[in-house]
């Protein structure tokens, strides 16, 4: 994949090329182009702002679901957290009894 700076180069040099082999075309396009700029900007307009609209809305959808997600790995997390104390506290309850009873024999 051409980077933009590879894809600038790439069409200056077509430019470039098609000047070289044909320079009155070349000019009368360029000329045309000027020329049909402000006409065509107002045709596209429309385009570009639905566009605009769609991306706005994706990221607006993509932001949303980011924040649910984390939400469910936040819940996830803390319930992991809660699983880690209680089993740590089990264990801890464990030991003591365990002591307890060897440090206290009925016998």
């Amino acid at each position: 994949m051409l980077t933009q700076n590879q894809a600038r180069l790439a069409i200056v040099e077509r430019i470039r090329t098609a000047y070289q082999n044909n320079p009155t075309r070349t000019i009368a396009i360029g000329v045309g182009v000027v020329v049909l700029t402000p006409a065509v900007i107002p045709l596209l307009k429309p385009v570009a702002k639905a566009a605009i609209k769609g991306g706005v809305s994706m990221y607006e959808k993509t932001k949303a679901a980011m924040a649910e997600t984390g939400e469910v790995f936040g819940d996830i997390v803390a319930e992991a957290q809660a699983e880690v104390a209680a089993e740590a506290q089990q264990k801890a309850e464990q030991t003591a009894a365990l002591l307890s009873n060897h440090s206290n024999p009925k016998n």
